[in-house]
């Protein structure tokens, strides 16, 4: 042990820390031979995005938690790979590197040395000879191979979709980056809906064996619950709903056995019915309102304790159960991501419509 100035025993972290990285470094204590492993346990920690100057707490946070999980299953006896890459595509690069005036091509470089530099001091157990960079052309030409299989067996469809959109980011953000209808990155920015061309996996085919399978999984109840309702299944039927012109809607309900308690019909804003179905003296009306929906993002729009808004389209459908003509509403709390976008309201079945009625 080093002395310290007073002449006692102390501890000095960057001598002592460094005399183990070094040691851990040259017997490659760390490495593990993926295909000869007896007991392979794979312990992956989300890539860092080399998009700043440098780790912030949340990623040391993060990597420690899962650090000391990798290790716990080494002392039970796994050969557990680690593995360690940056994800440096995207928009967040880009951004930072718009904002340093760099262009990328220098600044990732930079950065993922820096980062390399922090996370090797952390002493986390990483296999740095399986390191990996999302950049580099003999890592991504796998990301688009995998794409392409996807494509060719009709698992990878194009479509127009409302997105969550984030003005000083300029991208597109996840349900779970908004927060109270701002942006997780920029506090101080509203996030807003716009409806972009995207590129969806078609893995709702999947929804059963994907649930099916949460329950072999190790973990938490609230995670899997989480899980869950992300995977989104329901059950239900498509039940179709005329308008007097013969114009068919397609609505997607869990409940169609209660179709005799339809009071009114509810399209979301988006829908590509809502310019032919709104009556002439009510476009005006309609209009500003879908204006104002676009400006909220997604999921302010699914918290299900706000007030209900809609404005009256001004025409009626043909309930197919009992042939009564029902009104045509236009509500936000409809979103085209469920079902057809369209639902029948039923207020003596559900709150929702018993709120918005």
């Amino acid at each position: 042990m080093p002395k310290s100035n007073t002449g006692s025993d102390a501890y000095d972290p960057q001598t002592i820390e460094e005399k183990w990285r070094r040691r851990w470094e040259d017997r490659h204590t760390n490495s593990v031979d993926i295909h000869a492993a007896d007991r392979p346990y794979y312990n992956l920690m989300m890539f860092p995005y080399p998009s700043a100057e440098g780790l912030h707490v949340g990623n040391v946070f993060a990597f420690i938690g899962s650090d000391i999980h990798g290790r716990f299953r080494r002392l039970q006896g796994w050969d557990v790979f680690e593995p360690i890459g940056f994800d440096a595509f995207g928009i967040h690069s880009e951004n930072y590197a718009l904002k340093v005036n760099t262009h990328p091509a220098r600044l990732i470089p930079a950065n993922i040395a820096r980062f390399t530099e922090q996370l090797k001091r952390i002493g986390l157990m990483l296999d740095w000879d399986h390191e990996v960079r999302t950049t580099d052309p003999a890592y991504y030409k796998w990301t688009q191979w995998i794409f392409l299989q996807l494509f060719k067996g009709g698992h990878a469809v194009k479509k127009q979709a409302p997105v969550n959109w984030c003005p000083e980011c300029k991208t597109v953000l996840a349900n779970e980056q908004v927060e109270d209808g701002y942006c997780e990155r920029h506090p101080g920015v509203r996030v807003h809906q716009r409806f972009l061309a995207q590129w969806f996996f078609t893995i709702t085919k999947y929804a059963k064996r994907l649930l099916d399978s949460l329950q072999t999984l190790d973990w938490s109840e609230s995670t899997r619950l989480m899980q869950a309702n992300w995977i989104g299944r329901s059950e239900g039927a498509e039940l179709v709903f005329e308008t007097p012109a013969g114009t068919p809607i397609p609505v997607y309900t869990t409940r169609p056995d209660t179709v005799f308690g339809a009071t009114y019909l509810v399209l979301a804003p988006e829908h590509h019915l809502v310019d032919e179905v709104t009556a002439s003296e009510q476009r005006d009306a309609v209009g500003r309102y879908r204006r104002s929906a676009i400006q909220q993002d997604i999921v302010s729009r699914k918290v299900g304790d706000r007030e209900k808004t809609g404005v009256f389209a001004g025409t009626y459908v043909r309930n197919p159960a009992t042939g009564e003509s029902v009104p045509i509403w236009i509500a936000d709390y409809v979103l085209m991501e469920y079902g057809t976008g369209a639902i029948m309201a039923v207020p003596a079945h559900d709150e929702r419509d018993y709120e918005f009625a």
